[in-house]
């Protein structure tokens, strides 16, 4: 990479960049566009050229919640085992608060979940919504059976509880048959790979340790404005890393919160994985403010330098057989080695809706409608990832 090594180019200021957002000068870049800048022009001109880098991801999640306020009926009721469209949800607090896990499935067995109710509310339609009720003198109602449609929701807002993560994994199969892993189908044995993060494209992997993310920090999430609340499940802030500061495996997360009544169904899909349950698929894109060389450096890591830990997913133990790393490049090409083996290769997220968020996000930039500023504070240094030992 031709120019600055990473600490020489003359830092900016939020303030700096806010005057230009305002002014209407901002000068805004896909993450693709920008790495193409500086292998044509060099990272110095680059930086200068470029004030924010935007990166987009669209992968699919189990951990989140929908968190539901609603109002109260007359009789009032104190709401108790609660079921959205036959989905157990959870009741919170004394009145009509509730807690849908995105990941929850219907009693019946059906192939519906938390996932499939949030995307019938955001298409406009009705879900029916039953409960017991815990009788008090104030709260003397015993049952409730309605729907419920999103207008009728006075407060809600989805929490993805690892919304963004600073790498993914490669997942394969060394046993025989089918495996049917939270990632999607897995042919064994070394029969097919599923990799989770988009590499260079990738939010994580173009602002190493999500070091410009924390608690207030604007993200675009379905099409919404979300913050980030602070760190996310899985949180490993200390991964093992490459010289450059990326990491070799997941490892930093932030949690992310939306109002529910702004998202847009159109960045987001309800999926099911036999065997796992419900996910949802959610396109997020989050702007990189290039505030000094070593930010813009990180950001211009192409997929040939940058590689993701691939893991034996049929191995039923919380450590799992591992075999190393193989770089994006080769997994964005379709075939990847491993153990001297060639297996094929495909993204388990969507990286056409993640450009797309992306996309959205550069022309909200440009044109001011959505908010540039740096974190309140970093995320946590203290790991999230505890194992239980039972």
């Amino acid at each position: 990479m031709r120019g600055d090594p990473g600490g020489l180019l003359a830092p900016r200021s939020e303030a700096e960049l806010l005057q230009r957002q305002r002014a209407g000068q901002l000068r805004v870049r896909l993450a693709v566009d920008f790495r193409q800048l500086v292998q044509q022009e060099g990272l110095d001109q680059a930086y200068d050229q470029t004030d924010v880098v935007v990166a987009g991801n669209a992968e699919f999640t189990d951990q989140a919640s929908l968190h539901l306020s609603l109002g109260a009926t007359d009789p009032p009721i104190r709401l108790r085992d609660p079921q959205l469209d036959g989905v157990v949800a959870l009741a919170g607090g004394a009145g009509s608060d509730l807690v849908l896990p995105i990941a929850g499935t219907r009693t019946d067995g059906q192939r519906r979940g938390g996932a499939q109710v949030l995307a019938a509310l955001l298409a406009g339609e009705s879900v029916d919504l039953s409960a017991a009720g815990e009788v008090t003198p104030l709260q003397p109602r015993r049952e409730l059976n309605t729907r419920l449609s999103l207008q009728q929701i006075g407060l809600g807002r989805l929490l993805l509880h690892r919304a963004i993560g600073e790498n993914g994994l490669v997942a394969l199969s060394s046993a025989e048959g089918l495996i049917r892993s939270p990632y999607g189908p897995l042919l064994g044995p070394w029969a097919n790979a599923l990799y989770t993060c988009a590499g260079a494209d990738s939010i994580g992997l173009a602002m190493p340790g999500l070091s410009l993310l924390g608690p207030g920090s604007p993200v675009l999430v379905g099409g919404a404005i979300g913050w980030v609340v602070g760190s996310g499940s899985a949180h490993q802030p200390q991964p093992r890393r490459l010289a450059s500061g990326h990491a070799r495996s997941p490892g930093a997360v932030a949690a992310v919160s939306v109002d529910l009544q702004d998202l847009d169904p159109r960045w987001l899909r309800a999926a099911y994985f036999e065997g796992h349950g419900s996910a949802l698929l959610v396109a997020i894109a989050a702007p990189i403010p290039l505030l000094n060389g070593t930010i813009a450096r990180q950001a211009a890591a192409t997929d040939e330098e940058l590689e993701a830990p691939v893991l034996d997913i049929s191995i039923p133990r919380r450590i799992k057989p591992s075999f190393g790393g193989v770089p994006y490049s080769a997994l964005k090409a379709g075939q990847i080695q491993v153990d001297g083996r060639l297996i094929p290769a495909a993204p388990a997220h969507s990286p056409r809706l993640a450009a797309a968020m992306a996309a959205e996000l550069v022309e909200r930039l440009i044109a001011g409608r959505f908010p540039l500023r740096l974190p309140l504070q970093p995320l946590s240094q203290r790991p999230g990832l505890i194992a239980l030992e039972a």
